[in-house]
């Protein structure tokens, strides 16, 4: 008979169908700022913009919904990107000194040639053109030629060499040697040195052909391609950093290392120019950093608009990241928070045109990219509809909201329009100058919100409905609190600027990684959509309520203290002090509006948060206990504390410095000595009988599944039990099978679950109503003890869900009342999923007797970190759909499993099991879809659903023929390397199984990846799909 037991169940083809038309796993989008950005490029025909980063990405952006990700193969630095423009290409320079040409084709771009190296003699045909040591062939510069068929490198050693386009074959007749160079120099200017790197090329804008080569010693050289030889030579004494031509070839411009640039004049029949026509050093006399990139702008007001970065007096602004902006008598000193890699304008490039007439400047920075509007007085920023700095002030917390009432969108966008108009002072009118390409993505069904919560007490909103993600609007709670920087000081109004102060610096971006005090600090977000109250909660124990307005409001919260301890003794708080409110109204502007702030105590890190915004009750939970409070009648109705004896570290918060090295090597020690002693007496055995040890021995056997791993119970000593993982309200049967009512569960750190009875005014009456009369207003709620439920195993609880007498999860306030949801079944029994760290586990309720379970530790040896309940739907039936529990555990694989029968469904992995904040930071979606932290700038979206997945799809017009290749060919010469993808995903394959129609993208109903069409080839039009990624092939 036992033979059977363990036993496993033959799949069912029916129900194995339904999964793959109910789940699929999709990594489809990346949202934020690129990490550790290192390059910039923009193709001004097509109006896209490429970022290269140092870990060998590259993304590309147009408009809104146009984005394009490519990986090396190798995780080097991009430190140089140049577009071909019109084409789709665009060459990258890696760190490792190869240059990479990519193009973008219908269906997937692709790296036409890679790997060619400039490193000595090893790649070179013929050897005696690369007589140099490695070392000095290192490139520095790259210039691609106006006709876009020949790129020129420059290089440390002083050479010139010229590439072939599109195969990057070398041509060895147009090679330039510095000592060329030097034999047409003046005596006196040789002096035996060596003219230094190439550090700029710059091709003349009318005349193509000619090339001005800039080296580090001040050189500058004009040389023509087709005669070979030197037209003239510019004998510049000060170390160069850039060079700029002025759109009619007249004359140029060069930056130096001290601060200063030269404008020289170019002439006919004058070989030599000693001095240039004018040097200025616009920040001295005294010394000055570098500038490091210039540009030279005409206008058709005649001022020429300067641009450039850095140049800052060394003494008392040497650590400004700064990019000055000058025409005639306007002067602008951008003062950025992070250093400038590369910056470029939106110009007129057309040859017929006069001017350059600059519309905008783009700025890429370190931690973020700023757009500066040339076209409006005072050059004003303009907001980013995508790129945000996610991590403008580093993120602690995170909460996604699915199906946002129109209504609360609505007030939502314009509290974020009045905000971003005070900052901006309403004066910006142009619009995004990176426009390139068509979004054709279809609009979203719902509008989707992404909350995240800040370092610095602020929660922003996030438009995360589409693959753009836009903010939409900004919170910030430090106005509740007396800190060290008044909230009311705003460091980019004009008016608190001195007016004659110089540099004329002027603050800009958003990326401000400094909080004023860390207690301010986002723990915690619950959002009520359908009555617009919000419950954020902090680092120090603030829990405020908020509610949203749309004027601007002057008054003063109410604050409310609940102590969590109880008047216990023996425990001291040794950790920060709570943060002092505000006891005048304060000014708050249209948005959310705190109404009552509720400081626990002692002032820990909140770790839990609960809205009923239907019975007004927040609950909150902390290292030390939980608590139940009444915002409506500003009254506290429960306080539990659980802390065990040995909770001794809970005393002293997560900012404590004071933790003592004694007592956690005491601890250490007793787990060492108990394990110890644990283990020798379960090897003691009474030596009655060798058959009665045999039974024994059989017995343990039994217990234990062979597919299960033995768990040892948690020692209810260790530090930290009472922390509060979890709350959950209910209304569900508790005290008995015949009556339900409101409920709060509460589930800690030691496998404990408490659970209580509310008893709520107005909720046995019917709907709760915001307004009661003033017999009920004095009926206070109550809270009664009903189950508290001890876990065997100790195991911390992750989750707790009330499901009802349809295994259904209960619908959220409002809902039910209100007819948007099918209403939870009160006529049979309930039941409570209690999700610990180590199994799952379903109760049935009132009695509290267990039904089902899965042990995930004993049978996957993981540990279960986050917890969803999640709708799929079918992509076959569109009435069909299945609420499942999603698991994420610390190995970072995803496990779906039924409800409420628990039935393992499938198995993904999501998340290197070493990328610990990633795990940490998952959130999951209603409708199957997630978030996480891929870099402290960058969300991972992904898609557990077959049918919900948010993904670009886009066209853009090319000025050259495609080049198509059927998925069948990808065999080809031209496609001889397998796909790259930064994603390693084995379904990148194109699908040939769906309709190819003109101008549509369907979708097969075996595979979640769009089929790929291709309306007009010759016309040059690209439709790219979510699964965008760059395909490399070599020669």
């Amino acid at each position: 008979m036992m033979k059977f037991r363990f036993r496993r169940q033959g799949t069912d083809p029916q129900r194995e169908k339904i999964k793959q038309e109910l789940f699929a796993f999709n990594k489809t989008v990346e949202h934020g700022f690129p990490h550790q950005p290192s390059s910039l490029a923009f193709d001004p025909k097509l109006q896209i913009m490429a970022i290269g980063t140092k870990s060998g990405a590259i993304k590309v952006y147009g408009a809104p919904g146009v984005e394009i990700t490519g990986l090396h193969k190798d995780t080097t630095a991009v430190t140089q990107i140049h577009f071909l423009p019109g084409q789709g290409r665009l060459l990258s320079l890696l760190d490792d000194n190869t240059i990479h040409l990519w193009e973008l084709v219908a269906g997937m771009p692709r790296e036409v040639v890679a790997g060619k190296s400039f490193r000595g003699q090893s790649t070179c045909t013929h050897p005696h053109t690369f007589l140099l040591l490695a070392s000095a062939t290192r490139v520095t510069v790259l210039l691609l030629l106006r006709s876009c068929d020949v790129v020129s490198i420059g290089t440390e050693g002083g050479g010139v060499y010229f590439l072939q386009l599109p195969r990057l074959s070398l041509k060895e007749d147009q090679t330039l040697f510095q000592d060329q160079i030097t034999q047409s120099l003046p005596d006196d200017y040789r002096c035996g040195k060596s003219l230094g790197p190439v550090e700029s090329l710059q091709e003349h804008p009318q005349e193509s052909g000619k090339i001005l080569i800039g080296y580090s010693r001040g050189l500058v050289v004009l040389w023509n391609l087709h005669t070979r030889h030197t037209e003239q030579i510019f004998l510049g004494k000060q170390q160069l950093e850039s060079l700029v031509w002025e759109r009619s070839g007249n004359l140029f411009v060069s930056s130096h290392n001290d601060g200063g640039y030269s404008v020289w004049p170019v002439t006919t029949g004058n070989t030599y120019s000693q001095q240039p026509a004018s040097t200025t050093i616009p920040y001295g006399p005294f010394p000055c950093k570098a500038i490091s990139k210039i540009l030279w702008r005409t206008t058709h007001t005649g001022s020429p608009l300067m641009l450039y970065s850095g140049g800052m007096p060394r003494a008392s602004y040497g650590d400004r990241h700064c990019l000055t902006i000058q025409q005639d008598k306007d002067h602008v000193t951008l003062d950025f928070t992070s250093r400038v890699i590369d910056f470029f304008t939106v110009h007129s490039t057309e040859q017929e045109k006069v001017f350059d007439d600059p519309t905008a400047l783009v700025v890429l920075l370190e931690e973020e990219l700023v757009v500066i509007d040339l076209q409006t007085p005072g050059w004003p920023s303009l907001p980013s509809p995508y790129l945000a700095p996610l991590h403008s002030s580093a993120i602690t917390c995170s909460c996604h909201i699915s199906h946002v009432p129109p209504k609360l969108w609505e007030r939502l966008i314009n509290a974020g329009k009045v905000q971003q108009g005070c900052q901006r002072g309403n004066k910006v009118s142009s619009i995004w100058p990176i426009c390139g390409g068509k979004n054709l993505a279809p609009p979203p069904k719902h509008q989707e919100l992404l909350l995240t919560g800040h370092e610095d007490g602020t929660v922003r909103f996030w438009d995360a409905s589409g693959v753009a993600l836009t903010p939409l609007y900004k919170l910030s709670t430090a106005n509740v609190f007396h800190t060290d920087c008044d909230p009311s000081d705003d460091p980019h109004d004009p008016d608190l600027q001195q007016e004659d102060e110089w540099p004329p610096f002027r603050k800009v971006g958003c990326f401000d990684p400094y909080s004023d005090d860390p207690r301010l600090g986002i723990q915690k977000i619950s959002l009520c959509k359908y009555s617009n109250k919000l419950v954020v909660a902090g680092t120090s124990g603030q829990v405020i309520v908020l509610g949203l307005n749309d004027e601007q409001s002057d008054h003063l919260v109410d604050v409310s203290v609940v102590d969590l301890l109880q008047d216990r003794e023996g425990f001291t708080w040794k950790g920060h002090d709570r943060l002092e409110p505000r006891l005048k109204p304060a000014p708050f502007p249209p948005g959310f509006q705190p109404l009552v702030l509720v400081q626990c105590l002692p002032p820990a890190s909140v770790t839990a948060v609960a809205l009923h915004a239907e019975w007004n009750l927040i609950s909150f939970g902390t290292s030390h206990g939980f608590g139940l409070f009444d915002y409506h009648r500003r009254n506290a109705v429960l306080a539990r504390c659980t802390l065990h004896p040995n909770d001794s570290l809970a005393m002293e918060g997560p900012l404590s410095r004071v933790k003592s090295l004694k007592k956690s090597l005491r601890q250490s020690f007793r787990r060492i000595r108990k394990s110890r002693v644990s283990g020798k007496k379960r090897t003691i055995t009474t030596p009655t009988s060798k058959v009665q040890m045999a039974n024994a021995a059989l017995a343990e056997q039994e217990e234990v599944a062979p597919v299960q791993r033995r768990i040892e119970p948690r020692s209810a000593d260790d530090s930290l039990t009472g922390v509060v993982r979890c709350l959950c309200f209910a209304d569900t049967f508790l005290r008995d099978g015949t009556h339900h009512g409101p409920t709060l569960w509460a589930g800690t750190n030691s496998g404990s679950v408490y659970a209580y009875a509310l008893e709520v005014p107005g909720v046995g009456l019917g709907r709760v109503c915001d307004r009661v009369g003033a017999s009920e207003t004095s009926l206070c709620v109550e809270a009664v003890l009903g189950k508290e439920i001890q876990l065997m195993h100790r195991a911390p609880v992750v989750s707790i869900s009330v499901l009802d007498g349809r295994g259904k999860p209960l619908p959220e306030p409002y809902e039910a009342s209100q007819d948007l949801a099918i209403a939870p079944d009160m006529t049979n029994a309930h039941s409570v999923l209690i999700a610990s760290e180590e199994q799952l586990k379903v109760f049935s309720l009132p009695k509290v007797s267990a039904k089902t379970k899965f042990k995930l530790t004993a049978h996957e040896g993981c540990r279960v970190r986050k917890v969803a309940l999640v709708i799929f739907s079918s992509t076959a039936q569109e009435d069909y759909s299945e609420h499942t529990l999603v698991c994420l555990t610390n190995m970072g694989d995803m496990h779906l499993y039924n409800i409420p029968g628990l039935r393992p469904q499938v198995r993904y992995d999501c998340i290197r099991k070493e990328d610990i904040s990633g795990i940490a930071s998952c959130v999951f979606t209603r409708n199957g879809e997630g978030f996480y932290l891929i870099s402290p700038s960058e969300y991972e979206r992904f898609s557990l659903s077959a049918k919900v997945i948010t993904e670009p799809l886009f066209s853009i017009q090319l000025d050259r023929p495609l080049d198509l290749t059927p998925a069948s060919s990808l065999s080809s010469p031209l496609l001889d390397t397998p796909l790259d993808s930064p994603l390693s995903c084995a379904d990148l394959t194109l699908d040939t199984t769906g309709e190819l129609t003109e101008g549509i993208c369907t979708r097969s109903s075996r595979h979640s990846r769009p089929v790929l069409i291709f309306p007009n080839f010759t016309s040059g039009l690209c439709i790219c799909p979510a699964a965008l990624w760059m395909k490399q092939r070599t020669t």
